[in-house]
């Protein structure tokens, strides 16, 4: 019995899915019919209902109806033709995919019908849209994209060893990097690497190249696969058996070598030393630090053939970045505990090499890694993301405003809808159509205005000696977020209006006369309330604008420590020219020689790096008198200058002196610090006569300087000190030189650089620029904050002042009876002037009081980015809302003269 039972069971449960599948075959037939044969179920649908009508007019006739009677009772019975036939309609499968077409055919209509509206709408939601996209495009190829040509990120993290609260410089010796790789549990690889420039040589001229020192496992832990030959084998990357092999970046293998198909097994020379090419990288990558192009990759073990230094065996050694990958399971914090417990091992096996530094790991994702330009964009794109957002709102709101006051005007279109049997389900989904339409077409301009305002980002860099780079595009990610914004942004400025005018009441409606439709409308809280939204909003904007404006302001007026105007900087390398220190000492004395003799040139020195580009560096000093504190990160910014150099700056030696031609290597080891590093390290001492000992040896401070910043001039000033460049020069490091003139610094350059080719004609001059336009850098990202949140600003006035006017110009013109039948009373035209502007000004005074409520909880979040000046700053606050107020006086002006130009006996007569 229980197998019969479990039979039956089974056949009902067969007999069941069979009913299922007739079911949605049923549908699928039935959907295609109705999609397919449209016209002719129209006619059956008239035809039923017809001939339903028919059998009930001769069903009353027959209980004894005179004919008139018999023919109303049935259409009353009927609930009416139109009504029934859409409920036909409404119980067909597919019949919504009709019904949507209607809509959309009936949206084009009314979007060409009224083209001007159409244009204002989608040019206000293309412009805050547009914002939008924009940034996001930046942040998609940067804070979401930090390794182009990696695929999956997400596990890939940055090493940090230290305090990086100042700058970020590379944590680790390759012996240190070395045991932890071995040694950890809770990475998959962990990869070293050092970038820097290179020369391509043994060419016609040599060139400059940003290129990379790395672990052998460098491309295996990215899961960078090469699109010709391999990468790097386990043995060429080890210190004793390391191989002079590369692998190229694809821009290089195609501007230098023609895109040889033939390039591996090829040799090419790099800072005069022979590598054969085992690979070529993919198009799409470019290294590890985002918006810093690399284009070669060495092993570790050619440290000394590249550069010329022997650094893999010394633990002091601090030089490699490091990235590691976690393996699956692993969270960030499991494996940055394991890793500081690995290096508090090795710190007490090796202490004399990790004294007077911090050993601390800490693990940062790639998004905000410090090392790359996404140390100072995570910061600042998301605040423009959210100023842009707020700009969207602003215009969703001015959208939502203009609808409403159309919507008045279709007021009688709606009753007489609603009055043929028009549900408001039906009418709130056509309102949301359009509304739709709209969205989407400003979507799509927006697309259009991102492909050139993407690419804005690049136009920000100055000339620099670093390799910077931007890939900013709409990429699917963004063309997804573009289509949902539209889509949203559509539901929020087209529900207000869709709920508002589905609400109309049919009889009133149909009766009333234009006085009672002016009377609605100026009495809308709902429209007033979005005129009020639009101003603060726009207030909240232009504050922010205002305080990143005058943060730029307070940088770029501030005492950097040296004067830039009239001087040229010009920069070359002579390790790959086959320099060594004695003969790039005495290369450099004939450079300054022959300088400071040209016509023009006030005084010259030289450098081996230049202020405010991010190229000053940075060495480990032991300090006399001064003892660390525990963890302390004794990495501090080192200059190596030649003669004359602060009297060619203008920096000011406070006691002391500077750096002379007797500074040379047969003299004393000489020092000069700024007064920063004085009252860092010997607070209310004389530093003149102590010593400082940087690698091995010991200099003699003779003089200090006036402070001046180097990296960022919205940075607090740091301790720098300063090294004769006779006595420590490296031919490794580019050689800057610093050439004031008694005019424009430009009409120098090509004497300068016919000046280095008489000295040696292969020896590639770069970076040939005015200081001025170079240390822009400096002040890079406050101009892009400044630049785009003011747009953003300008933006949020203008359309809060389209607002404002069509409010009340709309209210105006709705009241021109009213006013009118005022003039005639005898009321005068200044009466006049003042009624309809105090109407805007009472809207535009409930704005500012709001927005300012709004700006000083917003601009919270901003002091981290102010320079100077105070997040609630009074002077901006006053300066924007009385820019509101005038703007908005304007708005109202250009209505209420009109207004008073109303001429009483044509309004009477019109109405």
């Amino acid at each position: 019995m229980g197998a019969d039972c479990a039979w039956d069971l089974a056949d009902s449960g067969g007999v069941v899915t069979k009913k299922r599948k007739l079911r949605w075959l049923s549908r699928a037939v039935s959907f295609f019919r109705n999609v397919t044969g449209r016209q002719k179920d129209e006619l059956d649908i008239a035809a039923e209902v017809s001939a339903h009508l028919d059998l009930l007019i001769e069903e009353k006739l027959r209980s004894g109806m005179k004919p008139d009677e018999a023919e109303r009772a049935a259409q009353i019975e009927l609930g009416g033709v139109e009504q029934v036939k859409e409920q036909v309609r409404d119980a067909r499968t597919g019949e919504w995919l009709d019904t949507l077409a209607r809509d959309c055919r009936f949206a084009l209509r009314m979007s060409r019908k009224n083209s001007g509206f159409t244009a204002v709408v989608v040019l206000t939601l293309a412009l805050g849209i547009a914002a939008n996209t924009t940034v996001l495009s930046w942040i998609s190829a940067t804070l979401l994209n930090p390794i182009p040509g990696v695929a999956h990120t997400r596990d890939l993290v940055t090493v940090d060893r230290g305090d990086l609260s100042g700058y970020a410089t590379p944590p680790f010796s390759y012996p240190d990097l070395r045991d932890l790789s071995e040694r950890t549990q809770t990475f998959a690889g962990l990869l070293g690497y050092h970038d820097d420039y290179m020369s391509l040589t043994g060419v016609a001229k040599p060139e400059r190249i940003y290129g990379a020192l790395t672990t052998a496992n460098y491309f295996d832990v990215l899961g960078v696969r090469p699109i010709l030959g391999r990468t790097f084998l386990p043995e060429e990357g080890t210190p004793r058996g390391g191989t002079a092999v590369i692998v190229i970046g694809y821009a290089v293998w195609q501007n230098h070598f023609a895109g040889d198909p033939q390039i591996v097994g090829k040799t090419i020379q790099i800072n005069r030393h022979p590598y054969t090419v085992i690979g070529v990288a993919p198009r799409d990558f470019t290294g590890c630090k985002t918006g810093l192009r690399t284009d070669l990759w060495i092993p570790l073990s050619m440290d000394r053939d590249v550069w010329g230094s022997n650094r893999l065996d010394y633990r002091g050694a601090v030089w490699l970045n490091a990235l590691g990958k976690l393996r699956a399971g692993v969270t960030k914090n499991q494996a940055e505990a394991e890793l500081n417990l690995l290096m508090q091992g090795i710190v007490e096996r090796f202490p004399e090499d990790h004294r007077d530094r911090s050993n601390e790991i800490s693990l940062d994702p790639l998004w905000r890694s410090p090392f790359g330009i996404n140390g100072y964009l995570y910061k600042i794109l998301p605040m423009l993301l959210g100023l842009a957002g707020v700009l969207l709102l602003l215009a969703c709101a001015n959208v939502a405003s203009l609808l409403l006051v159309r919507s008045v005007g279709r007021r009688r279109e709606i009753a007489i809808r609603l009055g043929m049997g028009a549900s408001r389900k039906q009418i709130i989904r056509q309102f949301l159509i359009e509304s739709l339409l709209l969205g989407l077409l400003g979507g799509t301009a927006a697309i259009a205005i991102t492909v050139w305002t993407s690419r804005s980002l690049i136009a920000f860099f100055p000339p620099s000696s670093l390799p910077l780079t931007n890939d900013a595009h709409i990429d699917q990610r963004v063309l997804f977020v573009t289509i949902a914004v539209s889509v949203l942004g559509a539901i929020i400025f087209g529900i207000l209006p869709a709920l508002r005018s589905s609400s109309t009441p049919v009889q009133s409606v149909l009766k009333e006369e234009a006085t009672s439709v002016s009377l609605t409308l100026h009495k809308s809280r709902l429209l007033s309330g979005l005129v009020v939204a639009q101003i603060s909003l726009s207030l909240v904007l232009l504050v922010c604008a205002g305080l990143f404006t005058r943060s730029l302001q307070k940088a770029q007026q501030s005492d950097p420590g040296f004067e830039a105007n009239h001087l040229l900087l010009a920069s070359y390398e002579l390790s790959p020219a086959g320099y060594t220190r004695a003969t790039g000492v005495a290369f450099n004395r004939q450079v300054l020689d022959r300088l400071s003799a040209l016509p023009g040139v006030e005084s010259v020195t030289l450098a081996d790096f230049s202020p405010l580009s991010f190229s000053i560096h940075s060495d480990y000093l032991q300090i006399e008198g001064y003892v660390p504190q525990p963890h302390e990160w004794m990495e501090i910014s080192r200059a190596i200058v030649g003669p004359n150099y602060f009297r060619t700056l203008r920096t000011s030696v406070i006691s002391g002196r500077e750096f002379t031609e007797a500074d040379n290597p047969e003299s004393q080891l000489v020092a000069v610090v700024n007064q920063a590093f004085v009252d860092r390290y010997w607070p209310g001492g004389n530093a003149i006569g102590k010593q400082v000992t940087d690698g091995g040896d010991r200099f003699t401070i003779v003089g200090v300087a006036h402070n001046a910043k180097y990296r960022l001039l919205t940075s607090p000033t740091e301790p720098v000190i300063y090294l004769p460049m006779y006595q420590a020069f490296r031919p490794t490091q580019d050689t800057t030189i610093h050439l004031r003139t008694t005019g424009d610094p430009r009409t120098m350059a090509s004497s300068v650089e016919e000046t280095i080719h008489q000295l040696n004609p292969e020896l590639p001059l770069f970076n040939v620029n005015p200081l001025s336009v170079t240390m822009q850098l400096g002040t890079l990202f406050g101009r892009v904050a400044a630049t785009f949140a003011g747009s953003f600003g300008l933006l949020a006035m203008l359309l809060a002042a389209v607002g404002i006017y069509g409010v009340v110009a709309y209210s105006t013109r709705q009241r021109t009876r009213e006013i009118g039948i005022r003039m005639a009373l005898g009321a005068e035209k200044g009466g006049i002037y003042r009624l309809v502007l105090d109407q805007g000004l009472r809207l535009t005074l409930a704005g500012l009081v709001v927005g300012t409520a709004l700006a000083v909880a917003f601009t919270r979040l901003l002091k981290a980015q102010l320079f100077g000046v105070s997040e609630t700053d009074a002077i901006t606050f006053a300066s924007v809302g009385l820019l509101l107020a005038v703007v908005a006086l304007v708005a109202c002006h250009i209505p209420a003269r009109r207004a008073t130009r109303v001429d009483p006996m044509v309004a009477l007569r019109h109405e």
